[in-house]
């Protein structure tokens, strides 16, 4: 969040003419927020603008993205839906702020893009193909996150606990700081008005709380039950961070049991080949392993070995290198010239694989001076890497859900739950 001031009053926000700049980076793609520092301008009444509320939105505007577009959102998938992406923005701002933002109003509002849609557009040469007259079916009902009159062949919710690993290793595996966040994302494809109790095996975990609208909190800080009638389609019906006590707990089995996944980056700068003809440069060498003995609590369904899937490992390079030349021995290695990053694709990994990374770095002429006189680099000018991964069937807290219910319709759906954990901000420092 940065502050714009008009007229040289400095930075601070503290008069009226101050605008406040809030960003997002999601799928490569920045969305950016300019808001005054007071609502309501000039006068009496005037207070500052809720940070979150802005932050929300940006993102609320992304997860929408994601849902017309497909994942990742990213730029061409903006081009490429730019009509689309226009119509989403005139219906979800009304005079600079949030009007519509529940995705069963907007699909009710603008049609999803389709290629039969896409041909009728161009047919006609407008975009009105993508929008509809009608209201939005909970427009005038007490619950606007539901269409009215849903009707699915086949009755079934999933239910994915998901936990994200926020860490900082060390170059030698240490870990420096470390914490989880979960989220419940759900599936559903109920007919009718379906009344869901969804009941968890030891509540004590959760804490800190954020639900979807359609969540009755009263109910759930009285009896720790989270009652709801859900949308239709997949949505996110809570966010929460583990207890107090069960997050010291955790922290010493990470601090004892490490994590699921280890990274070993080895990076130099001099000279290389000998005294005769040394070149000038640098090396880099990466190595990733599987650790089976993790604090994870496992899937009592879970059957096999350990199995990471997704697994990818951002390099970023320092902005002194010219360019690489990288190797792998699984996967495959993508380097970008331009913003000198690699990214290697090793995708699923067990206990069985080592995959390994070396390559070469050339350095800018400036650099070569301080690289051959063997001066290090400093940890500010090496960035850490960024690495993502996903196990299925498993946590980090041992939340599990211990019963869903459903009322308010005669039938019987079809129910699955399954836990994930997950990478968030997962970085390895290399010095």
């Amino acid at each position: 969040v940065n502050s714009i001031s008009d007229g040289g009053g400095g930075g601070g926000g503290g008069n009226g003419n101050s605008l406040y700049l809030f960003s997002v980076l999601r799928d490569g793609l920045s969305y950016l927020a300019a808001c005054p520092s007071c609502m309501g301008g000039a006068g009496v009444g005037q207070r500052e603008i809720p940070p979150l509320l802005v932050i929300e939105f940006l993102h609320k505007i992304a997860d929408t993205f994601v849902l017309y577009f497909g994942d990742p959102a990213d730029e061409s998938a903006v081009k490429d839906n730019f009509s689309t992406a226009y119509q989403l923005l005139e219906e979800m701002v009304d005079h600079g702020w949030p009007l519509t933002t529940e995705p069963n109003a907007l699909t009710d509002l603008i049609r999803p893009p389709t290629v039969m849609a896409k041909i009728q557009q161009a047919m006609t040469g407008g975009s009105s193909s993508i929008l509809s007259d009608a209201l939005p079916t909970g427009t005038v009902s007490n619950m606007p996150w539901r269409k009215a009159g849903v009707t699915h062949p086949n009755n079934e919710i999933y239910i994915d606990i998901v936990e994200e690993i926020d860490a900082i290793l060390s170059a030698s595996g240490g870990i420096i700081s470390s914490d989880v966040s979960g989220s419940i994302q759900a599936q559903s494809n109920l007919s009718g008005v379906p009344d869901l109790l969804l009941t968890f095996n030891d509540a004590s975990l959760i804490d800190d709380c954020s639900f979807h609208p359609c969540v009755r909190y009263t109910r759930f800080d009285r009896d720790r039950v989270v009652s709801f009638v859900p949308p239709d389609g997949p949505f996110e019906l809570m966010r929460y961070r583990v207890s107090k006590s069960a997050d010291q707990q955790r922290s010493n089995n990470l601090a004892v049991g490490n994590m699921p996944l280890q990274v070993i980056p080895r990076v130099s700068y001099g000279k290389f080949g000998g005294e005769r003809g040394a070149n000038v440069g640098g090396r880099i060498s990466l190595s990733v392993t599987a650790r089976s003995i993790s604090s994870l609590i496992y899937s009592s369904s879970r059957k096999g070995p350990l199995l990471i899937e997704d697994v990818t490992v951002v390099i970023p390079f320092p902005k002194f290198v010219r360019t690489v030349n990288l190797n792998v021995t699984t996967g495959q290695v993508i380097y970008d010239e331009a913003g000198k990053i690699a990214k290697w694709n090793i995708g699923q990994l067990d206990e069985k694989k080592r995959p390994q990374l070396n390559g070469t770095m050339v350095l800018e002429e400036d650099e070569e001076v301080m690289a051959s006189s063997s001066t290090p680099v400093s940890g500010e000018e090496q960035p850490p890497l960024l690495v993502n991964w996903k196990i299925l069937l498993a946590s980090v807290s041992g939340l599990n859900v211990s019963g869903l219910s459903v009322t308010g319709e005669h039938y019987k759906p079809y129910k699955g739950v399954r836990n994930i954990t997950k990478s968030g901000t997962f970085q390895i420092r290399c010095t």
